[in-house]
């Protein structure tokens, strides 16, 4: 008597199946989780922004000027995913500011502020997030 041996095409698609609904399980948590990353590069550069914004305030009494090149608080330059910017400075003397970064290329949609009294805000967040006016969303549901 002959020996079976191998799988059976049914078998076979059985298991790609499976593999099929792993993946599409996978990779939407997959994709967020990786966004999530992402978002550290716009926290960490408005918090060091907002460092040097003060250390400029220490020495000058306003703000306005701080973000030029040569400063103590010039914008970062090591930018991968997010696009930091700085202004909203008040009145003479100037006395405010905002800095804001705004995600670019996969991170389109996402913009996050921080200003002189250490007010965060998400201001800006791709479909199927939720903003927050008061912190800096860091995943999906609007938990910061």
């Amino acid at each position: 008597m002959r020996q079976q041996r191998g799988f059976t095409l049914i078998e076979v698609m059985i298991v790609v199946a499976i593999v099929a609904i792993l993946a599409a399980v996978a990779l939407p948590s997959y994709t967020d989780y990786v966004k999530r990353g992402k978002i550290q590069e716009a926290t960490t550069h408005l918090l060091s922004m907002r460092t040097k914004m003060e250390q400029y305030y220490q020495d000058n009494r306003r703000y306005d000027g701080a973000c030029a090149a040569g400063t103590v608080a010039p914008l970062p330059t090591d930018q991968k995913y997010f696009t930091v910017t700085c202004g909203g400075f008040g009145p003479t003397p100037s006395q405010t500011y905002i800095v804001t970064a705004s995600g670019q290329g996969d991170m389109t949609g996402f913009v996050y502020t921080i200003n002189q009294a250490n007010a965060r805000a998400t201001t800006g967040v791709p479909d199927g997030w939720t903003a927050n006016a008061s912190c800096w969303v860091t995943k999906k549901g609007g938990t910061c």
